[in-house]
């Protein structure tokens, strides 16, 4: 999965709070990508880093995948196609969720300045 273009529909825009939890806002746009699924038998959810507005849908390469070592599922993450980011800078945009688990970030390779992609 990790290099393929997908497109993650919006349930959450930026800016929006959690559904159940309404302290949580999300501080990126998250989603999920339709047809695929995962460990939870739920469409494969996905976090959009790179994306700094809100929108509903959003097409982008898949850059990393947080497996969480203490839950069923993985998380996704999606950025525009030739957008990289860092391992922390991934840690660091999804950690308002990811805090509450114990994961690792799995990525393709590294760039010579330190990037995944």
């Amino acid at each position: 999965m990790i290099g393929q273009i997908v497109t993650v529909l919006v349930d959450r825009p930026l800016g929006s709070c959690h559904p159940e939890y309404p302290d949580l806002v999300y501080p990126v746009n998250y989603g999920f990508i339709p047809g695929i699924l995962a460990g939870d038998g739920e469409e494969q959810d996905a976090y959009i880093l790179g994306v700094e507005e809100p929108v509903i849908r959003s097409t982008g390469r898949v850059i990393a995948v947080i497996h969480r070592l203490d839950d069923v599922e993985d998380k996704w993450v999606v950025a525009p196609d030739g957008r990289s980011f860092t391992k922390e800078e991934i840690a660091e945009a999804t950690s308002f969720q990811e805090r509450f688990f114990h994961s690792r970030i799995e990525t393709v390779r590294a760039t010579p300045d330190g990037r995944y992609l």
